[in-house]
């Protein structure tokens, strides 16, 4: 399945585009990039290199939108809330199924129903502290 992302690395690189091949597992993966100057470009993605991996629904997004870092409770979520804290000061707040610190990276889906980002996949390494609340 083809999915739309947005690649942000540890070093401040944004690359938005679409990929058919990721997996938490593996130490790469390959994104078509969106940009009209590289169409169709794939690039190679190296996990080491990354901040975290946004699964979103469009590239634009909604620059009006304030991204809410509080659960509604009219709209109940799944698994363990949870606020991420990046070694750059970003914060996200959001539901995990499964988190371990000793693993390379987790998913988290963002506590606001109405952000961009359906999911992420944040890199433990580029992560400052996380809270279960």
């Amino acid at each position: 399945m083809v999915v739309k992302v947005v690649v942000r690395y540890a070093d401040g690189r944004v690359v938005k585009g679409m990929t058919s091949d990721f997996s938490p597992t593996k130490q790469a993966f390959h994104v078509s990039e969106a940009s009209t100057a590289t169409r169709g470009k794939a690039l190679d993605v190296r996990m080491a290199e990354l901040k975290a991996l946004f699964f979103v629904k469009d590239f634009a997004g909604d620059a009006q939108h304030t991204e809410r870092n509080e659960f509604d409770p009219a709209h109940p979520s799944v698994g363990r809330h949870i606020r991420v804290q990046f070694s750059d000061g970003e914060v996200l707040v959001g539901t995990t199924q499964v988190y371990q610190a000793n693993r390379p990276g987790f998913f988290l889906e963002p506590a606001d129903p109405d952000s961009n980002n359906h999911r992420c996949f944040a890199m433990a390494a580029a992560v400052q502290q996380v809270t279960f609340i």
